[in-house]
């Protein structure tokens, strides 16, 4: 969160107390005020009761009147009490320069047109560097066009809505990662300013998830719809391998859709139940079908199971990511934090099953204690906004592959 403020002398003219508290005292019933230290950080702290129950509406009018003074006001429970605590200045995002986002967006596109080419070309590069550049056009198109469209209508959804709500954020930024068999490493929107409330805060961070899979389930049916289904090798020679995608449940749902049946199919289930199977190799990657049929993703198709993925990412309830913005909205500060030591471990064992889980853990580990806090963190939030929170929740459950990614 980037902010600078308009500074204002307290002690000015402009500065009444007896004003100040006299705005406060329209709204709120108050049982005791306290005078803030430069330690503190706030010029004045209200305690007691807001007597309008919407407290959203009482948040917007009050700071509109405390601007001229150089004051934002934050809300705040203390215990069973509202607390009104004002601060010096006024928020005032900072400028970003949209060429950076623009070169970033550029490397993107020839970063997925690559990984695309890479993904579908059966012969190597042409050693030409004219007819190499054609060779990646024409093969990359198809994945470098589904992923970006997944990956846009993720972040301007965004975007989009908070800008609606009057917050200021930054254009995206798309992260080039042309070494990877995904081209990107996704992309990101600084938040350059507190959002007013919860309520806020969870359409905001909801809004990509939602538009990213409005997207990506359409991508990802029509590109199994031109996938083909094929008998898995029984051995791997030496020297020899293959990549093999993981399993969401909402992936497996899609292909029992397109196919009719759930798959890769395995030639064996060696003597295990159907059941005791699937839970194994949905959560392990084992037993391997080795013989089985499964589908040969084309492009399109690799890139819906993508934007799944990219989706399941963001939606870990932890820290700044968008699930993290749901655990935060629902449960609070304190009991988010009680929640990050559990999800800490779930990462750290299923990295036994996929090494790429401990960096995450990491990543969280260092930057999951931060929470983007609202600006009134009163207005409770109300049921519709409550039930999408909750269908956030299990979306995360639904693209969410504990073994994203197998090198056979």
């Amino acid at each position: 969160m980037e902010s600078t403020y308009s500074q204002q002398n307290i002690e000015s003219p402009y500065f009444q107390q007896e004003v100040v508290t006299s705005l406060i005292r329209r709204v709120f019933n108050i049982e005791d005020v306290t005078q803030g230290t430069p330690q503190q950080n706030f010029i004045l702290r209200y305690r007691g009761h807001i007597r309008d129950q919407n407290t959203s509406l009482v948040y917007d009018q009050l700071s509109t009147q405390l601007k001229p003074y150089g004051l934002t006001p934050l809300f705040r429970w203390d215990g069973d009490r509202h607390a009104i605590i004002l601060v010096k200045g006024i928020p005032t995002p900072r400028a970003s320069n949209p060429w950076v986002n623009v070169v970033l967006g550029v490397l993107t596109i020839f970063s997925v047109l690559f990984a695309g080419a890479m993904y579908s070309m059966q012969t190597p590069l042409p050693s030409n560097p004219l007819l190499a550049v054609l060779a990646i056009l024409q093969n990359g198109w198809p994945y470098a066009l589904s992923i970006s469209a997944i990956l846009g209508a993720h972040e301007f959804g965004h975007y989009l809505v908070g800008r609606y709500h009057g917050v200021h954020l930054s254009l995206p930024y798309f992260i080039p990662m042309p070494i990877t068999p995904f081209g990107t490493m996704g992309a990101f929107i600084n938040m350059k300013e507190a959002p007013r409330n919860r309520r806020v805060l969870l359409d905001i961070g909801i809004a990509g998830p939602l538009a990213g899979l409005i997207v990506a389930i359409p991508v990802l049916i029509y590109g199994l719809s031109i996938s083909t289904v094929s008998r898995l090798p029984i051995v791997i020679n030496s020297g020899t391998g293959f990549m093999m995608e993981g399993s969401s449940i909402l992936y497996l749902l899609s292909k029992l859709f397109v196919f009719g049946r759930l798959l890769p199919a395995p030639a064996t289930m060696l003597g295990m139940s159907p059941i005791l199977y699937w839970l194994s190799y949905f959560f392990t990657g084992r037993p391997f079908p080795y013989g089985g049929m499964d589908v040969m993703l084309s492009p399109v198709a690799w890139a819906g199971w993508v934007g799944l993925l990219v989706t399941a990412m963001n939606l870990i309830p932890a820290g700044q990511l968008d699930g993290g913005h749901m655990l935060y909205v629902l449960f609070g500060r304190k009991n988010a934090g009680r929640i990050l030591p559990f999800i800490l471990v779930a990462l750290v064992l299923l990295g036994f099953v996929w090494s790429g889980w401990w960096l995450w853990a990491v990543l969280i580990f260092f930057l999951g204690r931060v929470y983007a806090e609202p600006l009134d963190q009163i207005t409770p939030l109300d049921n519709r906004r409550k039930i999408l929170a909750g269908i956030a929740l299990i979306l995360f459950l639904l693209t969410f592959a504990p073994v994203p990614l197998q090198l056979i």
